[in-house]
C-alpha cells in the first residue's frame, strides 16, 4: 500500500513540449543543429560559466579535479533556494540529486539533456520546479579526456550525433569498471564529489547497443533486487513512477538491461541481477544510496534519445523533491542494518532463480540467415515490421557467494597500510591506525591462505585480474605498529566487505592489488632438498610414514619429482610461511 501510495503521488505531468523558449546564450550546439550534432568541451566550459553568470544566486560551478591530459573537471550545482554548498545542504537536510553525462563520451546524451533541464528548471518553463525543494548536481562529461578524441565514427551501431567522443580516458581505462578499485585520476575525482555531496539519487547516463528493437530507455536502479529492505522498497517506488511518467510522454521504457542472454537471440530472454560495485549503480546502491543507470537506445535518433533522457530527468528531480526527505529517511536505517553486520551472512554477489516472467518486448521483424562474411548466422532486422517479441525475464536473485562478517573487523598488516588506507579514504571507510605490537590468539584471530591462484591470461582494465581459492582459518599473529583496524560496526561495512574480503567480485585481490603476495620468492635447490629430505625423513618416522602413504596412494604425486621435493621443502624451516598468505586478517576483538 505505501508504494502504491507513493506512485498515485508521483508527479505525472505530461512532459514538455519539446520546442520550448530557449535562452539565446544557454543554447546548446546540439538544440542549434536541431541535434544532428553535439558540441565540444569547450562549449561545457563556456556554459557552466554563463549559468553561473545568468543565475548566481541559483547556480554555482564547480571544478572538482583535473584529466590526465590537463582538462577541468566541471560540474554545475542549482538550487534556488541558494543551497549550493555540500555544508548547506546538510545543515538544511536538504535532498541532493546528482547526474554525470559521458562517462562513455561517445555516449553523450546526458550532456545536451542535462544542460535543456537545467535551463527548464531555472527560467521557468517547467512549472513548480524541483529545484525548489531539492539541489542538483550535474556533470556535464565525466570522461572529458575521452570527449576531446572526437571523431565521426567512433560509435558506428549509434544514431548520431554526428561526431562524438571516445568510450575510454586518455589513459585508456573504462569509468564505469573503476568505482571500487578506483585506478582512473578522474574517477578518484569523482568519488570525492559523490561523498561530499552526498546525493541520495545519482543517476550515470549512458546509451547501450545491442539489438535492434523500439524501446528507447532502460533504467536499472539498486537496490531493487536486494539490499536492506529501508531502502529498496523506495527505489522500487522510484523506479515505478519514473516508468509511468515515460509511459505519459510517449516513451517505451524498460527497467532492466536489454541484452539477452544468448547475443541475437531474443527468444533466449534477459536475465537481471544486481550489478557488482564497478558499476555505478552496484557502488552507490553499496553506499546506502538510490544508484540509478539509465540506457538509451543506441538505434534511435539522436534527438528522440536527448527527449527520452530529458524527461526522465524532469522525473527524477522531481521525485527528488518530493520524496528525497523520505528516502534519506530509509538511507538512515539501512546504514544502520549495515553498521550491525557483525557475524552475520554477507550475500557478495547474486545470481538468477530458475523463476521467470513471459513479457511482450517490443522488437522487429527479424531473419537469422548463414552469412559468407562471417560463416555463422547473421541476424537481419526490418524495422518497417514491428513486432512483439514473447521471452522469459528472469529477475529473482538469491545468493552467490556468501561470507560471514567478522566480529570486529579486519587488520591490514602495516606493510600495506599506506596504499590500502588510501583506497579506503576514497571510500568513506572509517579505519584507525594501530600504535602498539601485539598478538592476537587464534579465538580472536582468522588469517586466509590461498591453496590456488589464477592469473587472468591477458590485461583488463590495465590490471592482470586474480582468483584465489582458499578459507579463513584461525591463527595468532602479531600485529605490528602502523597496521590498520577497519572496525566492521559502520555504515560503510558493506564497502569494506567488497574491498577487504578476497573472494569478493571487485576486491582489491581480484583486480590484482595483491598479487606479490601469491608470488614465490625463495627456493631451495633440488640437490639441497635430496640431501634435506634425507635428513628429515631420518629423525623423524612420522613424516617418513606420512611421505610412503602418499606416494603408495598418489600416483600423480609419485610420479612427479618436483611435487615430491617440495612435500620436504614446505616442511623445512626455511620455507616461506608468508608464502600466498593474504596480509589482512580477520578479528573478532579490536587490536588495543
Amino acid at each position: 500500500m505505501k508504494k502504491l501510495l507513493r506512485l498515485l503521488a508521483a508527479p505525472l505531468a505530461a512532459a514538455l513540449p519539446w520546442a520550448a523558449p530557449v535562452c539565446g546564450q544557454l543554447q546548446t550546439h546540439a538544440e542549434k543543429t536541431d541535434y544532428r550534432e553535439t558540441g565540444r568541451y569547450e562549449e561545457v566550459e563556456r556554459l557552466v560559466g554563463l549559468f553561473e553568470q545568468t543565475y548566481p544566486q541559483k547556480v554555482r560551478k564547480i571544478n572538482f579535479g583535473k584529466t590526465p591530459e590537463g582538462r577541468m573537471l566541471w560540474a554545475v550545482v542549482a538550487s534556488l533556494d541558494g543551497t549550493l554548498t555540500p555544508a548547506d545542504a546538510r545543515s538544511r537536510n536538504r535532498p541532493v540529486f546528482l547526474f554525470n553525462g559521458g562517462i562513455h563520451a561517445g555516449e553523450i546524451d546526458g550532456k545536451d539533456a542535462g544542460f535543456l533541464a537545467l535551463r527548464h528548471w531555472l527560467d521557468g518553463t517547467v512549472k513548480d520546479s524541483p529545484l525548489n525543494g531539492a539541489t542538483v548536481v550535474f556533470v556535464p562529461v565525466f570522461n572529458v579526456d575521452g570527449h576531446e578524441r572526437f571523431g565521426p565514427n567512433h560509435r558506428p551501431n549509434q544514431r548520431g550525433p554526428a561526431a562524438m567522443g571516445w568510450r575510454v580516458t586518455g589513459q585508456n581505462l573504462n569509468l564505469n569498471r573503476d568505482y571500487l578499485k578506483a585506478d582512473a585520476p578522474e574517477m578518484q575525482s569523482f568519488l570525492r564529489l559523490l561523498r561530499e555531496w552526498d546525493p541520495i539519487l545519482y543517476a550515470d547516463l549512458h546509451v547501450t547497443d545491442g539489438a535492434k528493437f523500439q524501446h528507447d530507455i532502460a533504467i536499472i536502479a539498486q537496490p531493487t533486487q536486494a539490499g536492506p529492505n529501508e531502502l529498496r522498497e523506495e527505489a522500487k517506488a522510484m523506479v515505478g513512477n519514473a516508468l509511468n511518467f515515460l509511459k505519459s510522454a510517449g516513451h517505451k521504457p524498460v527497467d532492466f538491461y536489454p541484452a539477452f542472454e544468448i547475443d541475437e537471440l531474443p527468444s533466449s530472454g534477459i536475465s537481471a541481477s544486481p550489478a557488482p560495485p564497478r558499476f555505478s549503480q552496484g557502488y552507490w546502491a553499496l553506499q546506502n544510496r538510490i544508484g540509478l543507470l539509465v540506457e538509451t537506445h543506441s538505434w534511435r535518433p539522436y534527438k528522440e534519445r536527448v527527449r527520452a533522457t530529458y524527461n526522465l530527468l524532469l522525473n527524477l528531480a522531481s521525485q527528488t523533491a518530493q520524496f528525497g526527505a523520505n528516502w534519506r529517511k530509509a538511507a538512515g536505517r539501512a546504514e544502520a542494518v549495515s553498521a550491525a553486520l557483525a557475524g552475520k551472512k554477507v550475500a557478495l554477489t547474486w545470481q538468477n532463480t530458475k523463476d521467470s516472467t513471459s513479457i511482450d518486448f517490443l522488437g522487429y521483424e527479424y531473419r537469422r540467415i548463414p552469412s559468407e562474411i562471417s560463416g555463422k548466422l547473421w541476424t537481419v532486422y526490418d524495422e518497417a515490421k514491428p513486432q512483439v517479441w514473447k521471452m522469459p525475464l528472469r529477475q529473482l536473485v538469491e545468493p552467490k557467494l556468501e561470507v560471514e562478517a567478522p566480529r570486529a573487523g579486519y587488520v591490514v598488516h602495516a606493510a600495506h597500510a599506506d596504499w590500502v588506507s588510501a583506497r579506503l579514504a576514497l571510500h568513506g571507510v572509517r579505519f584507525e591506525r594501530v600504535v602498539n605490537l601485539q598478538r592476537l590468539q587464534p579465538a580472536d584471530m582468522e588469517t586466509f591462505r590461498a591453496t590456488k591462484v589464477t592469473h587472468s591470461p591477458t590485461s583488463y582494465e590495465g590490471r592482470t585480474t586474480t582468483t584465489v581459492e582458499g578459507a579463513w582459518k584461525a591463527e595468532s599473529r602479531e600485529i605490528p605498529p602502523g597496521s590498520l583496524f577497519v572496525p566492521i560496526t559502520q555504515a560503510n561495512a558493506p564497502t569494506a566487505l567488497h574491498l577487504l574480503e578476497p573472494l569478493a567480485p571487485d576486491s582489491l585481490v581480484t583486480w590484482g592489488m595483491f598479487n606479490a603476495v601469491f608470488e614465490q620468492k625463495e627456493y631451495m635447490e633440488a640437490y639441497v632438498t635430496e640431501e634435506v629430505a634425507r635428513a628429515m625423513l631420518t629423525r623423524d618416522p612420522k613424516l617418513k610414514e606420512e611421505f610412503e602413504t602418499k606416494l603408495a596412494t598418489d600416483a600423480a604425486f609419485a610420479a612427479n619429482a618436483s611435487a615430491r621435493l617440495a612435500f620436504f621443502y614446505k616442511r623445512h624451516p626455511a620455507y616461506d610461511e608468508r608464502y600466498n598468505l593474504y596480509p589482512i586478517y580477520r578479528v573478532a576483538v579490536p587490536p588495543k
